[in-house]
């Protein structure tokens, strides 16, 4: 069976409100995890994009603008994060108060 080709974006990003729960978070670490992800499943890497010290509460920030550019134009299809609360903005104190973390 045929993998599909994928022209894959690393997406990366870090609030400064998220700095306080450490290395676990830092662009560094999710720049590891998603590159061995990619590895593991084959996926070709686009490029990167990192917006570090942006709130993900709105969709102003610089380099996930030029990811959805790239998306729109066909050089990207598939888009890898190390959680959902990169793009949409929410951290583990947002899910902590919606009782979704404890």
């Amino acid at each position: 069976m045929n993998q599909p080709n994928y022209n894959t974006a690393l997406y990366m990003r870090l609030s400064r409100d998220d700095e306080g729960y450490g290395d676990s978070i830092s662009i560094e670490t999710q720049r590891t995890i998603l590159r061995k992800f990619a590895q593991d499943n084959q996926l070709r890497i686009y490029d990167e994009y990192i917006d570090d010290g942006w709130s993900g509460t709105n969709f102003e920030r610089p380099n996930f603008k030029r990811m959805m550019a790239d998306i729109e134009s066909g050089k990207v299809n598939c888009v890898v994060t190390k959680d959902y609360c990169a793009i949409i903005g929410l951290n583990q104190k947002d899910l902590e108060n919606q009782g979704i973390l404890a």
